[in-house]
């Protein structure tokens, strides 16, 4: 069972369905990871292993990955009855729990998926890291007291761990990318309407918002999208459909692909630290020796730092909106002595927001969008960035303190200068783990597709899997 422990989600599903191995058997196993694990790295929050075991001794969903073990960010994919607290320390302080289970929780659930607890996020995942003050850091696998990304550094921490196969996530401006940049792992942002966010959250009001997973291969990646993804009654975007199962594009040709490379600071005069660039610029050699055309170029709308903080406004406003909602679950208002900094001055600057000035920034976001749907439409078939401008950095870099409430939020524009970006064009993106810095830290680089268009981004992700596979290289924090 140790050996389970380096197994993708696809091997272990298949080893419950050879009979090999039981539900409950890679169910103990995992759980058995994560306690021996999680008191250095602190990845899981709440636990529900007595629960998991008996669902997993039950009658689980005939699904592509009945009695594979996982674990839910604790933002989003709520589960009725059950904790959740989104990072917050109130909801931590009055034991809250959810009222309702999101439509995600039902189609992982549905997949066959065993569900072991949940996992650390930054207040509101408003950060690109994930240390919480309600909760504490969780550290980076490769490398203790460094982050693990955020806002799904839990998860990501899981997954790079061993401790599970696969984990959820969710990106609103990088949540999936940037974890699986700094833990090594493969980070999927879908289309936006390809995966539901309701009933609670739809896409009027979470418009930059999707639901993916961090894993450990493509063809995870892959299968858990193909499970995840489909609208449910009500939900106002939808994507359009794939035009064959997302597992059937790993390993598929993807043709001779015309590919941009952007490696500079799209929206800042801040350098990008040069073990980015260089996993950037060997990522595009290798795709031109697998017969690609790769030329230095990207596409514009998005190259301008004034149109990000700009849209600041809208996070802004999100964030006193979400502080309204946690007043209605707890029962009373929420005050500043109830969040963290950031968290207050970010609500704050919200309510100021007027509604003209919100439309404005949605506006000009749709502008910007139509300028670089452009780009694709003139030829180019993928981007190619690096992930993030820095390699992982140290715990504290992103805080905040009184006298410079929105400190940690400035700094986090220059750590994720390439991501947000197709959270407001809705693009899919994926960040893959190509390269390594000689201190053993990992670097992703990015990989974006026109709208819909996730199935290319499978079959080049497949491609450079094979050619320069990642799957033996483990953490010093490994099970």
């Amino acid at each position: 069972m140790t050996d389970i422990a380096y197994l993708d989600a696809t091997a272990q599903a298949e080893l419950v369905r050879t009979g090999e191995v039981s539900p409950l058997e890679l169910v103990d196993a995992a759980i058995n990871r994560v306690e021996k694990l999680n008191p250095q790295i602190n990845a899981v929050i709440h636990e529900r292993f007595d629960r998991a075991r008996v669902e997993a001794a039950g009658d689980l969903p005939d699904g592509p990955f009945r009695g594979v073990p996982t674990l839910f960010k604790d933002l989003m994919v709520a589960m009725e009855g059950e904790p959740y607290c989104e990072g917050m320390g109130v909801a931590k302080e009055t034991g809250y729990r959810a009222g309702h289970t999101d439509n995600l929780a039902r189609k992982y659930l549905a997949a066959g998926f065993v569900v072991l607890g949940r996992t650390n996020t930054p207040e509101q995942g408003l950060v690109p890291t994930t240390e919480p003050v309600a909760f504490g850091p969780t550290h980076n696998p490769w490398q203790l007291g460094r982050t693990s990304g955020g806002s799904s550094g839990g998860s990501a921490a899981a997954v790079s761990s061993g401790m599970v196969p696969v984990a959820h996530g969710n990106d609103g401006g990088g949540s999936i990318r940037i974890p699986a940049s700094c833990c090594g792992l493969v980070g999927l942002k879908p289309t936006r309407g390809r995966t539901s966010i309701g009933p609670e959250i739809d896409e009027i009001s979470g418009f930059l918002i999707v639901e993916g997973c961090l894993s450990r291969s493509v063809r995870d990646t892959a299968g858990v999208l193909e499970a995840i993804s489909g609208a449910f009654p009500g939900d106002p975007t939808h994507a359009p459909a794939p035009a064959r199962p997302y597992r059937e594009e790993v390993g598929a040709d993807p043709g001779r692909l015309r590919i941009g490379l952007l490696t500079h600071n799209p929206i800042g005069a801040t350098a990008i630290h040069p073990e980015c660039i260089a996993a950037a610029e060997a990522t595009a050699k290798l795709l031109e020796s697998l017969g690609h055309s790769v030329e230095m170029s990207s596409p514009g709308g998005f190259d301008n730092e004034e149109l990000l903080m700009q849209f600041g406004a809208v996070w802004a406003a999100q964030c006193a909106a979400a502080l309204d909602g946690w007043a209605t679950k707890i029962g009373r208002p929420i005050t500043e002595d109830d969040v963290e900094i950031l968290t207050w001055a970010l609500a704050e600057m919200g309510r100021s927001v007027t509604a003209a000035q919100l439309i404005e920034a949605v506006a000009a976001g749709g502008r910007a969008n139509r300028v670089a749907a452009q780009w694709w439409d003139d030829g180019f078939d993928l981007l190619l960035t690096p992930t993030l401008a820095e390699p992982p950095v140290a715990h504290g870099t992103f805080d905040s303190t009184p006298d410079n409430p929105l400190g940690g939020f400035l700094r986090s524009a220059e750590f994720v200068p390439f991501t947000a970006q197709f959270n407001i064009s809705g693009q899919p993106a994926i960040s893959l783990p190509m390269h390594w810095t000689p201190e053993g830290l990992p670097v992703g680089v990015q990989l974006v597709g026109a709208f819909g268009r996730e199935d290319l981004l499978i079959r080049v992700a497949a491609q450079l899997e094979t050619a320069q596979p990642w799957a033996a290289r483990i953490p010093p924090n490994h099970a």
